[in-house]
């Protein structure tokens, strides 16, 4: 009996579909100072990677006890290899006042405080981390505050970047100018215009104070990269940097063609004063050497007409009673 269940066991096994093997995604690398695989740079920086050696760049500026040895080239940032390890060995043993979990790197800055946290945990909680000087942290008791005079404050006002309802009183996700006292802004929304414009050009979006603005940015644990800004790397706007070259007169005269000219003489090319995006050889347009201005034609008929229309309206405002003049 025991021998005809072990065949039918066999039978069944063997006349059983095929069963194809898994193919599992391979798991994304996680900080090994905050143990997240995120990958925002808006919140965590780059993600610093070198073999089984991975760390977030705000974690890695921010943790406890982590000096920049080294040149800028070397390690990541300047933190060498060694020393990022020893501070990971540190952290296992710290506890993360927020979630519990061990590998707490960040220490509050704060007088006689104890308390550890992983920088997204506390970012997420209302902890500060300011990035300049010593890179300090602070928990939510101990960080750096806003005085705005109560009568400045507003129940419900608008943030000036993102144009949403926010509460106008300082608290960790919501600031103000220091400069104007009337731009709120989320925490968020500032720090991702801070990010953008970066150091050269950040400033307040309404007051355009940048000095005491920046200042207090950075107190109150803004990140704002020394770099230019987002928009003028990588050459993004070249070709509005483009000078037109090329005669688009209705018949060009130059044997060589329309994109030739010379720096003098009748084939100099003239641009439009007006616009700049059409030009014209001296010769082509019949315009003399003394000529130093030339329109092209749209814009010639829009100051043509313009002035016509402003001609009209003197002297329709003639006939008007109550002004000078009727």
């Amino acid at each position: 009996m025991a021998a005809q269940e072990l065949i039918g066991t066999l039978l069944a096994v063997c006349s059983a579909p095929e069963m194809k093997p898994r193919n599992p995604k391979l798991k994304e690398e996680e900080c090994g100072l905050c143990h997240r695989p995120d990958a925002d740079p808006d919140t965590y920086g780059r993600k610093c990677q070198r073999g089984k050696l991975c760390v977030h760049e705000n974690c890695l500026y921010h943790a406890d006890g982590l000096s920049q040895r080294g040149k800028d080239e070397e390690g990541f940032y300047g933190f060498l290899y060694p020393d990022i390890r020893l501070a990971l060995k540190r952290a296992v043993q710290k506890t993360c006042c927020v979630c519990g979990c061990k590998g707490a790197s960040v220490a509050c800055r704060g007088r006689k405080c104890n308390r550890n946290f992983h920088f997204p945990c506390g970012a997420e909680q209302g902890c500060i981390s300011q990035f300049f000087g010593e890179f300090k942290s602070f928990c939510w008791k101990h960080r750096p505050v806003q005085r705005v005079r109560r009568r400045q404050q507003l129940a419900e006002t608008i943030c000036v970047v993102c144009l949403e309802a926010m509460r106008g009183k300082p608290s960790a996700s919501a600031l103000v100018c220091p400069a104007c006292k009337h731009a709120w802004f989320h925490r968020s929304c500032i720090q991702g215009h801070a990010l953008h414009a970066a150091l050269y050009h950040f400033r307040c979006p309404r007051c355009r104070d940048m000095g005491k603005f920046q200042k207090e940015m950075f107190r109150m644990g803004i990140k704002i990269p020394d770099r230019d800004a987002a928009w003028e790397e990588d050459g993004a706007f070249r070709d509005q940097y483009h000078r037109h070259s090329r005669c688009d007169a209705g018949r060009c005269l130059h044997a060589g063609g329309r994109e030739q000219s010379a720096e003098v003489g009748p084939w100099q090319l003239l641009l439009c004063s007006s616009c700049g995006s059409q030009g014209t050889h001296r010769r082509c347009s019949l315009l003399g050497s003394a000529s130093g201005r030339w329109e092209c034609e749209d814009c010639a008929g829009a100051t043509s007409a313009g002035a016509a229309q402003s001609q009209y309206c003197c002297r329709s405002s003639q006939h008007l009673p109550g002004l000078p003049g009727s």
